[in-house]
């Protein structure tokens, strides 16, 4: 299914956009902005739960969320590299949803799929516009396509942001999306491995850091995003 849409949302893994984008994505979907999401990875190498459960909680943080569409392509877990055949399937998703705005993984963090995925979805974004890259999908050649902007959103390790977004008013939905992923969350009757995201506090993190990023613009929560370039604005009390 074809969908043009304002913004294209890369994630390594399900999980990724809910943890740290998912107040955005909510907020400009409320504004009547179109919203999709790729998947790179299955989350296969996860573990906790089964590439099936995955499927099943990625489809209900999205109805949560009220996403228009989500994908998954299906790359190598925990060993998808920056090539030419992954650039390509970035590509198709781009010139498939002609987003103009991206949303990509952080630039580094903690799990080394993160920065790669990052760094993959921003390359694709690049090569996307480039006429003599010919991509095609479902056997049609597709036109070129480059996004007006990526935006880097930030997971574990701390980065300072280049601009948050207030989501106070989404911050309980997006618990809500992050605990459609039960298996990979705190369960007290759960005999799977402990990881780092399983532990009762890691909910008090969450929030303490969108705190932390809200509290400097006066709001309660707030996420960080990271830019490639200058962040340009028509008017002044835009950045209040």
């Amino acid at each position: 299914m074809n969908l043009k849409v304002d913004i294209l949302a890369f994630a390594a893994h399900p999980d990724d956009i809910e943890l740290s984008a998912s107040g955005t994505l909510m907020k400009h979907i409320a504004q009547g902005k179109t919203v999709a999401i790729v998947d790179l990875t299955q989350g296969e190498m996860g573990s906790r739960g089964t590439i099936q459960s995955r499927y099943e909680e990625a489809a209900a943080a999205s109805k949560i969320m009220g996403i228009h569409l989500r994908e998954n392509i299906q790359l190598a877990d925990g060993f998808f590299e920056i090539n030419e055949e992954n650039k390509r399937k970035v590509i198709e998703q781009i010139r498939r949803f002609q987003p103009s705005i991206v949303l990509a993984n952080a630039v580094r963090d903690r799990h080394p799929d993160h920065g790669r995925a990052g760094q993959l979805a921003s390359e694709a974004c690049f090569m996307s516009g480039l006429s003599k890259v010919e991509t095609s999908l479902n056997g049609e050649s597709q036109a070129t396509h480059r996004p007006n902007a990526v935006y880097h959103y930030i997971q574990d390790y701390y980065i300072d942001p280049d601009f948050v977004v207030d989501v106070s008013e989404f911050y309980e939905r997006k618990i809500e999306a992050i605990k459609a992923y039960k298996s990979q969350f705190f369960d007290p009757d759960s005999d799977a491995p402990e990881t780092p995201i399983s532990g009762k506090d890691f909910f008090q993190f969450l929030s303490s850091r969108m705190m932390q990023y809200g509290r400097p613009i006066g709001v309660k929560y707030a996420e960080g995003f990271t830019a490639e370039r200058f962040v340009g604005v028509n008017d002044l009390f835009d950045l209040i």
